[in-house]
């Protein structure tokens, strides 16, 4: 086998003419120069390739650094008061208390699971999970949101069972629970469908790792699996690009996963930590050995020389490019102290994982690698980690949204006929966005470790943190496209409000936040228009409601052709519970409670479920949202849960108050009586804007009788708007709407349980509960 030629630093010098491919890497013309400026002379193929994946879109976040500066700009001190590590490291972290902390990020993995989606997904799952073990905890819970196109699309089905399959395998596998998030179907996302992942982790304060590579003489040290040709170029050429019309392509781009390597990586990074055995580690995602080094010595303000041919390859015949462009999975690097090697090592070789010594950390500045003894790279590593392009693109206010707004749901016909009312409801309830979405949750596993108090079909995961005191966390994750395509700065309040709300009605107090942001190319001056537009929506709402953005991720170029898909900006909120055995779920398990309604319903239909289902309507303006209401009714809903007051509660959102109803009739088998008359007289609604409205700001609750009195004093106190709508009824199992319709909550489980299984197959089992959760 012969070694592959390598471009050294001495021949980049003497050649400064030589004709590079940066084009086909992704770099622009202005791009390449501005690298031939900071080195002096021309890239190396292998300085080339770094710069290439490391300034990519989905690296540098060179089209969208001046907006998110604002998460780090308006932050107030109560802000603060549980930010324990913020944006700029792998992961956020959060106190919870009691000497514990969380550490949690969501991520996409889009492009590749069109492509290849059950690779994508599960390598999605695995990335995400590795920035949680180099943060220093062990992670405990994943979620995921799903945008996949129409349900009835011929493609669809391709993609949704690579897709969860790919979620379900790599998840069930690493042993960690899967507790929540999403799963939308929209025409939109046809060609390009959105896989969110999300991992949470836990560790205590103490233990808590930054990815910082300092320390002279420190060692660098590559573990996990092999170096392969998987996943080359993908940050860079898959992720930072648009697709062509025409369908898949670039399937070499596409990482392969392999869970049980990252089960015992996670073993093995676990019991380094507590041997205290390691300064610092990286993971190995996207842009791989390229990422790794440059952002380790970038964050450590130190330099670095490797030896590149140290790397261990599956693949012999890799270049020294390919190697530092590799997207190879189950790879982690760390930061070793010399006298520490050793005991390293042991622990390496205690669980089988393959280790290779690639250098050691320098205090000149530089990251020098080396292939054989010959000079390949010789860059300042803030100039690829750190120091990328930042853009100022053209923003353009889009020429077509006014006429979309002027077209208002308010003119479609609303029906005060029971019979078609209750022919509205039912077809909602069978909507493929708001029906039974079991047949992607089974395939799940919610309890594996035992510590999970919360998952589907609730409206936030939880997770039990300590078993002595029962502290635990609460997380939702929400977005709705339809209502940021009409309003792009509303649309991501109403998304940080939905998901806020998720992880009040459970309890728990809400106390910072991860986002991952979905957009069409930055290179349209109108998708700008949108990004700036959800930033400054989600900061603002973040300051106004007290929580931190911890971190996130920017999706661009979500787009086929020149369709953008909906701005989608998923905002995930973690909260915070005191003792998980009063967690409030949601849905109604006895006959006897009565129903209340919290909050105030107006005649807000547009970007609603019912515009959309009933109407095909897409227009008008997003409901309004007042985040000091939702800040007041997330205080209620902690008091209500310490005091014990409520037996459940469930937030309106999707569909409104009928589907919430839906909801909590199915939930357990237990009926509802419910009227309308007292929502229509104090808000001024008809019967199908009582029914159908998603106004913000609102939750039903269940209220023992004898608990009765206490809630509405509590409602009283606190000022906020309540209504008793109904009593829970086990009689007839039915939801029966008082002199609207009566719906058997058979027919209603019938119609909601048969969309997702009549387009892609036979549901499977649901999962047991095992005893004690």
């Amino acid at each position: 086998m012969t070694t592959p030629i390598a471009d050294t630093v001495e021949n980049a010098a003497a050649t400064p003419e030589k004709d590079q491919p940066y084009g086909a890497l992704g770099l622009k013309d202005d791009e390449y120069a501005q690298i031939r400026e900071i080195l002096g002379r021309r890239p190396t193929s292998g300085e080339l390739a770094m710069y290439s994946v490391m300034w990519s879109e989905h690296c540098s976040y060179k089209s969208s650094k001046i907006y998110l500066r604002q998460f780090g700009q308006k932050v107030s001190d109560e802000m603060r008061e549980r930010l324990m590590v913020g944006i700029g490291q792998n992961a956020g972290v959060v106190d919870i208390g009691e000497g514990w902390a969380v550490t949690f990020k969501v991520e996409s993995h889009n492009h590749p699971s069109y492509i290849e989606p059950f690779q994508g997904a599960a390598t999605g799952v695995g990335g995400i999970v590795r920035d949680i073990i180099s943060m220093g905890a062990r992670p405990v819970a994943v979620m995921d949101q799903l945008r996949f196109g129409a349900i009835d699309n011929p493609d669809t089905a391709r993609v949704v069972h690579g897709v969860v399959s790919g979620i379900s395998s790599y998840g069930n596998c690493l042993g960690l629970p899967n507790i929540g998030g999403e799963t939308v179907f929209d025409a939109v996302y046809q060609g390009n469908p959105l896989v969110n992942a999300l991992a949470v982790g836990v560790m205590r304060h103490e233990d808590i790792k930054l990815a910082n590579a300092s320390g002279v003489g420190n060692k660098v040290v590559l573990f996990g699996a092999r170096t392969g040709g998987d996943g080359i170029g993908g940050a860079s050429i898959l992720a930072s690009d648009t697709f062509a019309d025409g369908g898949p392509t670039k399937r070499p781009a596409v990482q392969v996963g392999d869970p049980f390597a990252e089960k015992v990586l996670i073993e093995c990074c676990l019991e380094l930590y507590r041997g205290e055995l390691v300064e610092a580690i990286q993971d190995l995602g996207a842009a791989g050995i390229s990422c790794a080094t440059s952002e380790l010595a970038a964050n450590g303000g130190s330099g670095m020389t490797v030896d590149l041919e140290n790397v261990l390859l599956r693949d012999p015949t890799l270049t020294p490019e390919e190697i530092l462009m590799s997207e190879s999975q189950e790879r982690m690097m760390a930061i070793v102290a010399p006298e520490k090697l050793d005991a390293f090592l042991a622990v390496t070789g205690k669980w089988d994982v393959e280790t290779s010594v690639l250098g050691e950390v320098t205090g000149d500045g530089r990251l020098q690698i080396f292939w054989h003894g010959e000079e390949i790279v010789n860059v300042d590593p803030s100039t690829v980690a750190v120091d990328g392009p930042v853009y100022e693109r053209p923003v353009v206010y889009p020429t077509w949204i006014d006429a979309l707004r002027d077209d208002s749901a308010a003119a479609l016909p609303r029906s005060s006929d029971p019979e078609t009312l209750r022919a509205q409801f039912t077809q909602l309830v069978a909507s493929p966005n708001l029906a039974d979405t079991s047949w992607v949750t089974n395939q799940y596993d919610y309890f594996v470790l035992g510590n999970t108090a919360l998952s589907f079909p609730d409206d936030a995961g939880m997770i039990r943190v300590d078993e002595e005191s029962g502290l635990g966390f609460s997380i939702a994750t929400d977005c709705n496209g339809r209502f940021c395509q009409l309003d792009p700065y509303e649309g991501a309040k109403l998304a940080l409000a939905e998901a806020y709300r998720n992880v009040a009605v459970t309890g728990a107090v809400p106390a910072a936040v991860t986002d991952c942001l979905n957009f069409g190319s930055p290179e349209n001056p109108e998708v700008m228009w949108q990004f700036s537009r959800a930033v400054e929506g989600l900061s603002d709402g973040c300051l106004e409601l007290g929580i931190p953005v911890t971190g996130g991720n920017v999706s661009f170029y979500n787009q086929t052709g020149d369709q953008p898909i909906y701005p989608t900006p998923v905002v995930g909120v973690l909260g915070i519970i005191d003792d998980v055995a009063r967690r409030i779920p949601s849905g109604w398990q006895d006959a006897g409670e009565n129903i209340y309604l919290l909050g105030v319903t107006s005649t807000e239909l547009s970007g609603s479920q019912w515009a959309g289902t009933v109407h095909g309507h897409l227009g008008g303006r997003p409901p309004a949202v007042d985040l000091a209401q939702e800040k007041r009714l997330a205080q209620l809903l902690h008091a209500a849960g310490v005091q014990q007051l409520v037996s459940s509660a469930h937030d309106l959102s999707g569909g409104g108050l009928a589907q919430a109803l839906a909801e909590g009739v199915m939930r357990f088998g237990v009926g509802a009586r419910v009227w309308l008359d007292e929502i229509r007289e104090r808000d001024g609604v008809d019967a199908a804007t009582a029914l159908f409205s998603e106004s913000s700001g609102r939750v039903i609750v269940t209220v023992p009788r004898e608990e009765d009195v206490k809630f509405r004093g509590l409602c009283e106190g606190r000022g906020y708007p309540v209504l008793r709508i109904g009593v829970t009824d086990d009689g007839d199992a039915a939801l029966e709407v008082q002199d609207v319709f009566t719906v058997p909550v058979a027919e209603l489980r019938g119609l909601s349980g048969q969309t997702l299984p009549a387009a892609f197959g036979d549901i499977i089992a649901e999962p047991v509960t095992p005893e004690g959760v």
